[in-house]
């Protein structure tokens, strides 16, 4: 029988790339470390990793089984979590979101969850999706709010529980631009029209996405700012530094100074969705999904092409109706 232990340490050593770091972040010593992979490979007939001066390597065995190291953990701690529920008789629902999805989407649907199940116990944390999506496999959270951009979903597939996305919606980004700038008052932009402009970047994400797309207009965009909150970067556009490229769901609330025009098609856009581990559906779960759908619905379907707003649950903790 394989010891859970044994795959703990196995994690946190392809986590970490060497035996003394894996040791310091389990609280042990390396000669410890050492040992319990040796014992894990003694059980499994093969080796798990190749020991070099640079550090270890996962070998293919090894990979599988930190696949079935992440499933086993992410099992666990789901066990652990319904044990609780039975002994407190009150549901749990732990989130990740990313920043501008949980301020926009998430508390509307949180509302109608606490309504459709009372005493449910909320926990929130913000996290990207590239942690995000982690925490949900090892079983720390029970739902991901994420995003991504033109590229696969991180994580989304590999070793480890299976990973379920469900889409919400297309978040377009917009330039914004200070009110006075004389193509502010345009419909739509092209962005080789804004080869000459500097740039404030609203999330780090989006500089390899504003290259990009910069590179397709011909011109290579001047940065001038860079932050990691969408609000500060348009007040950075309406203080004249430079114009920006933002998700629809980032406009919000309105900010006095600046105007956010769409792009030409291929529009540059966000794609938000939920994932969720493939297991037995738990009903705050399922509702929070369905009111994040609605919310979502709601939002894009308000949409004027500048800033979007969904419309909050009513008294009786209802999700708006798309």
């Amino acid at each position: 029988m394989i010891d859970v232990q044994r795959l703990r340490v196995l994690r946190s050593v392809a986590e970490h790339g060497s035996f003394n770091r894996a040791a310091n972040a389990l609280h042990l010593t390396p000669s410890a470390v050492s040992q319990h992979i040796a014992a894990l490979e003694r059980s499994l007939g093969a080796p798990v990793v190749d020991r070099s001066t640079r550090g270890v390597t996962l070998t293919q065995a090894g990979r599988i089984m930190v696949g079935a190291a992440e499933s086993v953990a992410a099992e666990l701690a789901h066990a652990a979590r319904e044990i609780d529920r039975l002994g407190t008789a009150r549901g749990r629902l732990t989130i990740a979101t990313f920043t501008s999805g949980g301020q926009h989407l998430l508390p509307g649907a949180l509302t109608h969850v606490t309504a459709t199940h009372p005493g449910t116990v909320v926990h929130v944390r913000e996290a990207e999706p590239e942690d995000s999506l982690p925490l949900l496999r090892q079983g720390t959270v029970d739902v991901a709010l994420a995003y991504h951009f033109d590229g696969p979903l991180p994580r989304l597939r590999g070793p480890g529980p299976a990973v379920e996305w469900i889409p919400l919606m297309e978040d377009p980004l917009h330039v914004v631009l200070p009110e006075p700038h004389p193509l502010a008052a345009r419909p739509v932009l092209n962005l080789a029209e804004l080869a000459d402009e500097p740039w404030v970047l609203g999330c780090l994400k989006t500089e390899a996405y504003l290259r990009r797309y910069a590179e397709h207009a011909g011109f290579s965009p001047d940065v001038r700012g860079s932050t990691t909150d969408y609000f500060f970067a348009r007040s950075l556009v309406a203080a004249g530094v430079g114009l920006s490229l933002i998700p629809t769901v980032a406009l919000t609330p309105p900010l006095p100074g600046v105007r956010a025009v769409p792009l030409e098609a291929p529009t540059p856009s966000r794609h938000i969705g939920v994932a969720v581990l493939h297991r037995p559906g738990r009903p705050e779960v399922s509702t929070l999904i369905e009111a994040l759908r609605q919310y979502a619905e709601a939002g894009a379907a308000a949409s004027d092409g500048v800033a979007t707003t969904p419309r909050p649950a009513d008294e009786a903790g209802k999700a708006p109706t798309a």
